[in-house]
């Protein structure tokens, strides 16, 4: 307790701010990275300039999502097996129950595990068509019905880690924070053996919500999720649709930026690299980026942290 609050103290009476102290700082740092599937030659071409620039940093897994409603369920699949013979990282493929029976979600289990795929992050996914994130949704008779059925089918096949999501903000369709944290429990229950959480901009509720989780007895990873956005009115449509907060400070940021987009990354770089300090100095080691296929904030990101390439061997 004594060692806890002198740290304290001398973070307060500190001249330098978060960012400046993490370059001091040699606690070893653990990052991961979240891609989406392309849709083109040319979105194929710049998810693999991403891939390749951030493969040297040795991340802990990189993930590949599904669209909604499973959309994309063949290109990830395609992406993942491309990733393992391809390259030195370690995949972990989005998986959904969404427009999908159990036969056909357990087919894509079986053959995850045949291309040598030992890591899922189950997701109920979004509703599809129209509906979209934040949507009504309604689970098909014959199939899985949540994430924490998907996590326990993906148990009985055996031999994967299992990464499930958390909301630290709620999630759209939950009545409460409690609820959330009750069906949080119930995937680490079913074999859950991870956390990563929906991307947010509000420290101060994450860390509120990381104590609510740690005091209802759940302890695996709980991995904060960093996106660093430079559209913001891209940003404001997605976090309508999943539920995370726009601090006033941030809107205030961008305001007036809609035609300066080499200010608006700046802004975004600056905006989670002192989120990820200021995480770190709170206790905490592991990191997932969402990337949205692009590698040069996430790069300038983790050497604020102290990640750095490694040599080939």
């Amino acid at each position: 307790m004594a060692s806890s609050l002198a740290q304290a103290r001398a973070l307060l009476l500190s001249p330098l701010g978060p960012v400046a102290r993490a370059g001091s700082n040699r606690d070893p740092v653990s990052v991961s990275f979240e891609f989406f599937p392309p849709k083109s030659d040319e979105a194929e071409a710049n998810l693999w300039k991403a891939i390749r620039r951030l493969e040297p940093l040795n991340p802990a897994f990189v993930s590949v999502t599904y669209g909604a409603g499973g959309s994309t369920r063949e290109r990830t699949h395609r992406t993942v097996q491309r990733i393992i013979s391809e390259t030195s990282l370690r995949p972990a493929a989005h998986l959904t129950c969404v427009e999908a029976s159990r036969d056909e979600v357990d087919e894509v289990i079986a053959g995850y595990k045949a291309i040598g795929v030992d890591h899922i992050v189950a997701l109920r996914g979004d509703p599809p068509g129209g509906n979209g994130i934040g949507g009504a949704y309604v689970p098909r008779a014959d199939g899985y019905a949540n994430a924490t059925e998907l996590t326990a089918a993906i148990g009985r096949v055996g031999g994967f880690e299992v990464t499930v999501g958390a909301y630290p903000e709620g999630h759209p369709e939950s009545p409460s924070i409690d609820h959330d944290i009750a069906v949080l429990k119930a995937k680490v229950d079913a074999g859950a053996t991870r956390a990563v959480s929906q991307f947010f901009f509000d420290i101060d509720a994450f860390l509120r919500f990381r104590d609510r989780v740690r005091a209802a007895g759940v302890t695996i990873p709980l991995i904060p999720g960093v996106m660093p956005v430079s559209n913001f009115n891209g940003l404001k449509r997605m976090c309508g649709a999943c539920g995370a907060s726009i601090p006033d400070w941030l809107a205030a940021h961008f305001d007036g930026l809609d035609d300066d987009p080499d200010t608006r990354r700046l802004l975004a770089a600056s905006v989670a690299a002192e989120t990820c300090a200021r995480l770190q100095e709170e206790g905490f080691s592991d990191f997932h980026f969402y990337t949205l296929n692009r590698a040069d904030l996430v790069y300038a990101i983790c050497r604020v942290l102290g990640v750095r390439e490694q040599k080939a061997a």
